[in-house]
């Protein structure tokens, strides 16, 4: 699938909160170039960002898998 027909469907189903995140899902799970993530995930923001702004970062926080950062402490240091 290419990632112009992948911006073909979203702007066919963004009429539907529901689809949209569900097609937007789909797509990301075949992206896995870093680059081409970025520039999605810009052209998406572009696009959509008035109306799914929280449905494109959390999905897209969950495909670049942000984790909280955990720092080990020594014992006794706090």
């Amino acid at each position: 699938m290419s990632l112009d027909f992948s911006k073909k469907i979203l702007r066919a189903v963004s009429f539907d909160k529901a689809l949209f995140q569900k097609e937007l899902r789909k797509i990301l799970k075949w992206l896995n170039n870093t680059d081409e993530v970025q520039k999605f995930q810009e052209w998406c923001i572009v696009e959509f960002g008035a109306k799914y702004p929280k449905i494109i970062q959390t999905t897209f926080a969950k495909k670049i898998d942000l984790k909280p950062l955990r720092i080990k402490l020594p014992k006794g240091s706090i």
